[in-house]
């Protein structure tokens, strides 16, 4: 098997990060899977193979429902870093079957169609006054002004977390999600632990108080959601409210950033979009394709798995290439380029199997709403400044997006 390192793949080189997309059709061209020896990871970039094995029951996001650490091979992680596991532990993201089919029905209960519907005028609303704002202000930076402020606000509205209390919630999550990254460091840890302790201790609180008064938010619907007498424990009910807020807005702010600067890269189609809104839908799903937030998903391999002749051992590591499949010309005609008329689009940013995106209606509304109101209030809308990209592999962002709006 072709050494992946003599590769561009390289998920710590600044200029990789800033396109992978180029190295990802070299994966491509190269084969199915590709072992990566500086994470010991089976790199996996083609689109059908990621989408069969995120339905693959061979695989999982955790391991400890069926091995111990020693069973499988791995080292436990450091007794400093318990916090942070505790809380990513008990959340349905890094859970299988059966836990993640009981919490995942259980948090369905509260977290319905119904629920997402009541809140889009809440979330029209807040991205109009955003988006007025920076209007006024002639400009500013997209990431911090609208992008950022929206899917937080929604979150917490969503949670019933009062506003006097949310300035914490984006910097604990942005230190939690350091630890997705590729082998972070110790001070990426650090901050992690810190995070989750924070946030956790702040959660169990606001818990405490919604059982002596319920309202209509979804920490009120998690403690009242029940199956047959079973219910969610307070450790799952805090690792369920941390996982919507942090998927539920790195994703979203992540996406707004990267396609914007995307439509500002590609004026011929930000001015289609501009001619005519009824592209925003398909917009927003071609945008999501084209720069993908999420660039790799891990799965453990619980039983092994065989991929074009390539035996795949248990206890091994599978990274699925979400931005590598999101570019895969098997599936996607021209993938390269940017197109908001795109009719068949079968991208896998929100995942799939049983771990697809339980916010992405959420997601959809959010990225919309804003897409719309710059489109409405900000029809002049241009770049300011080139932006940097941050220098993180695994969740795609930029540090920033300055933009200015042209007074006419």
């Amino acid at each position: 098997m072709a050494p992946v390192s003599d590769l561009a793949f390289d998920p710590w080189d600044p200029a990789f990060v800033a396109d992978p997309y180029p190295a990802y059709a070299e994966l491509r061209a190269r084969g199915r899977v590709l072992h990566y020896e500086p994470t010991d990871q089976w790199l996996v970039p083609h689109h059908a193979d990621v989408a069969a094995l995120l339905r693959d029951r061979r695989l999982g996001r955790t391991y400890q429902h069926r091995f111990t650490h020693e069973e499988f091979g791995r080292t436990a992680p450091p007794p400093e870093h318990e916090p942070f596991h505790t809380l990513n532990d008990h959340g349905m993201l890094d859970l299988e079957p059966p836990d993640h089919t009981r919490i995942r029905r259980l948090v369905s209960k509260a977290f319905t169609p119904r629920t997402v519907e009541r809140l889009r005028p809440y979330v029209h609303d807040m991205a109009g006054e955003l988006v007025a704002a920076l209007v006024e202000a002639g400009g500013g930076d997209l990431l911090t002004d609208v992008a950022e402020p929206l899917p937080v606000a929604v979150i917490a509205e969503m949670l019933g977390i009062p506003e006097a209390d949310r300035a914490p919630l984006r910097p604990w999550s942005a230190d939690i999600c350091g630890m997705y990254e590729l082998n972070p460091s110790e001070e990426v840890a650090a901050r992690a632990v810190r995070a989750s302790v924070e946030f956790s201790d702040y959660l169990r609180e606001l818990i405490a108080e919604r059982r002596k008064k319920p309202g209509e938010d979804l920490i009120s619907g998690l403690i009242a959601a029940h199956d047959e007498g079973d219910r969610l424990t307070e450790q799952e009910m805090i690792s369920t409210c941390v996982l919507l807020l942090n998927a539920g807005h790195e994703a979203t702010v992540n996406a707004t950033v990267n396609g914007w600067w995307a439509l500002f890269r590609n004026p011929g189609q930000l001015a289609a979009l501009r001619a005519d809104h009824s592209l925003v839908p398909a917009a927003v799903e071609e945008l999501m394709r084209y720069d993908t937030p999420l660039q790799l998903f891990e799965r453990w391999v619980l039983d092994e798995i065989e991929i074009a002749g390539t035996t795949i051992p248990r206890g091994a590591e599978v990274a699925m290439l979400f931005g590598s499949a999101n570019h895969d010309t098997e599936v996607f005609r021209d993938p390269e380029r940017l197109d908001l008329t795109r009719q068949d689009n079968p991208h896998i940013s929100f995942s799939a199997g049983i771990h697809y995106c339980i916010g992405a209606p959420l997601a959809r509304i959010e990225l919309a709403a804003s897409m719309t109101a710059l489109l409405q209030q900000a029809p002049t809308l241009t770049l300011a400044a080139e932006p940097r990209r941050k220098p993180n592999f695994v969740i795609r962002g930029l540090e920033g997006l300055s933009v200015e709006v042209v007074k006419v």
